[in-house]
């Protein structure tokens, strides 16, 4: 059965070779090589890629050398403990084109206020956060996107009620048993009407591993 994947709260903490803090999440290494090719098919060619809850920093130092020259990747965190370990993992990838992680919560109402972005991504993030925070990121989206930009929510999702996936049905019970507002959301019941409200439009769906989806939303031209 294939493992549920959960970053943040359950990622290993270590150091680097010049004794800088870095955590580790084993399903970066797992799922990467899937996302890569659909943040290729749906980012834009150049512009900022603002990727909200970094982590680990693993996605960013992986992706950003493999995407368009024209593309600059900013991480960002809600905890300020995990910036410096973004940054070294940032740093190692040799990438010129990734800024330095900051602080942005997406939870706070006016967390897009001073950010620019030409496409928004997101991995494992609404199903570990409470529900708050999913409302945020879609509101701020809405607000800092560019018409036709888009937003990538990376994880596991309920389709119309259901789980994808038998392990998920375990997972979901997991989640909430460690946090009552954490939990897998259902894409048709929940995020796809926070979605609308906050003027995106749903582009398309993507099957990946290990029962997960990516959601390629955009804002309304």
């Amino acid at each position: 059965m294939p493992t549920p994947e959960i970053h943040g709260p359950n990622a290993s903490s270590g150091k680097d070779a010049e004794g800088e803090p870095r955590r580790h999440a084993p399903s970066t290494l797992r799922n990467r090589d899937a996302i890569l090719p659909v943040l290729i098919d749906h980012l834009p060619t150049e512009g900022r890629v603002l990727e909200i809850a970094s982590g680990t920093g693993e996605h960013a130092a992986f992706f950003a050398p493999r995407l368009p020259d024209g593309l600059v990747w900013q991480p960002t965190d809600r905890d300020p403990s995990a910036l410096a370990g973004i940054d070294s993992y940032t740093a190692d990838s040799g990438c010129a084109r990734i800024e330095p992680a900051r602080v942005v919560d997406v939870s706070h109402r006016l967390w897009a206020e001073d950010l620019s972005a030409d496409a928004l991504f997101c991995a494992n993030m609404i199903h570990i956060a409470p529900w708050i925070a999913t409302l945020g990121l879609m509101a701020g989206a809405g607000r800092l996107l560019p018409p036709g930009a888009p937003l990538l929510l990376y994880g596991p999702f309920r389709r119309d009620g259901r789980h994808t996936g038998d392990g998920n049905v375990d997972f979901d019970r997991s989640l909430k048993q460690r946090d009552p507002e954490w939990g897998i959301r259902d894409l048709e019941g929940e995020v796809l009407p926070a979605a609308q409200q906050a003027g995106l439009a749903l582009r398309t769906v993507v099957a990946m591993p290990a029962n997960n989806l990516i959601v390629v939303l955009e804002r309304h031209v």
